[in-house]
């Protein structure tokens, strides 16, 4: 196992770090293999069969694959599902040969997966998802808060893909029914690499679009069985905020102890709603601080933490999840006048009208059978309150 040099953090656990470093390799051929390549901490967690699960979210009685103490940091190895699909073949160096890819540029990792994985094809969900990782002393009632701190790219290509009617024109698209993987690879670009889809099937043509790395999944383990991969829910899991780059918080509460926590979903980049079913999935390496806030704490500065929130260097972003978008929208609402009660003592009724006047609330996703929205508020509106 590869340790890299750990590196000081210029965030605490209320304030985001400050100086994203947004992690777009130059070099657009680069590969990290396990264990090869940068490693920004000196606690490197690589994503090897037995230290991931496949289709399911980590409960109370798994043990973890990593302990850490509150503040430490981690460097987490994370795996895309697409490509090692069964729909897709089952083998990701035939599957991504098919594009041009060659055998070494492939992860070894995710070979690995492919072939020793152990995941239901009809009840399990397609995520690989690194961890648990045990915090110490944390317990129900604290909230974790997992900063990140850098995202590497693994591999220079990564796939979006329309499966299982399951997309927001379900019934429309894929039109044959089958699945449809798009390849999408990593060009240089004048502001940095870019990610590239042909405009025609074989064409020589290309939409490219900015790349902004982020992990789709993040989340805490929760009692009973382990937790289908993709609704996601009050312990975070699949929540699929794009916002969550190099820099954010997302804050949880504690459910199980030691919160044992976990990662994957890695992107490239997802638009807000990722609405053909999945964003352009590729592999990632991130680096984490976890740090907790006890319960006593935590009522002060979260109120109670009913969903997710992610917090940005700009803002509060608070969510509201929930099977219907109309439902989901309106727990992101209460869950904002929420936390600007905790967080400024500000009034429901003032917080209602605030939010109607200044506060942009967007779709997060439509496709994981529990859909998102998140709230974008301005901290800087709150400069002036004490």
């Amino acid at each position: 196992m590869h340790h890299g040099t750990a590196r000081d953090t210029t965030a605490s656990p209320s304030d985001p770090a400050s100086r994203p470093r947004r992690a777009s390799p130059t070099d657009t051929t680069t590969v990290l293999q396990p264990g090869a390549g940068p490693v920004r901490s000196r606690r490197y967690l690589p994503a090897e069969a037995d230290r991931v699960l496949w289709g399911r979210l980590p409960n109370a009685d798994d043990r973890p694959v990593l302990s850490l103490a509150p503040g430490d940091d981690a460097t987490i190895d994370t795996v895309s599902h697409e490509g090692l699909l069964p729909d897709q073949g089952g083998d990701p160096v035939a599957f991504f040969g098919r594009y041009g890819v060659p055998p070494e540029q492939v992860l070894d990792d995710a070979v690995a997966v492919a072939r020793t994985g152990r995941r239901h094809p009809e009840h399990d969900g397609p995520h690989v998802v690194t961890g648990p990782i045990a915090v110490e002393g944390a317990e129900p009632g604290d909230v974790l808060t997992m900063t990140v701190l850098e995202t590497l790219p693994r591999v220079p290509y990564g796939v979006v893909s329309n499966r299982h009617g399951r997309g927001a024109l379900h019934g429309e698209y894929p039109v044959d029914g089958r699945t449809v993987s798009v390849f999408a690879d990593v060009v240089p670009g004048d502001d940095g690499p870019r990610g590239r889809i042909p405009i025609t099937e074989g064409g020589d043509r290309y939409a490219r679009f900015p790349l902004a790395p982020f992990l789709g999944i993040m989340g805490v383990a929760t009692p009973g069985e382990r937790l289908h991969s993709v609704p996601p829910g009050r312990h975070g899991g699949n929540i699929d905020v794009n916002l969550l780059q190099v820099g954010a918080q997302l804050h949880l509460p504690v459910l199980v102890p030691g919160a044992l926590a976990y990662v994957g979903d890695p992107h490239f980049a997802q638009g807000d709603g990722e609405v053909a079913l999945t964003a352009m999935e590729a592999s990632l390496r991130a680096t984490i601080r976890f740090d907790v806030t006890p319960a006593a704490e935590a009522a002060q500065r979260f109120g109670e933490l009913a969903w997710p929130l992610v917090e940005t260097h700009e803002y509060l972003v608070p969510t509201g999840l929930d099977p219907d978008l109309d439902e989901a929208v309106r727990h992101c609402v209460r869950h904002a006048i929420a936390i600007l009660g905790a967080r400024y003592g500000m009034e429901p009724h003032l917080a209602y009208a605030y939010l109607s006047a200044a506060t942009d609330f967007d779709v997060s996703q439509v496709v994981d059978l529990v859909t998102g929205a998140h709230a974008r508020i301005r901290k800087a509106d709150f400069a002036d309150v004490r």
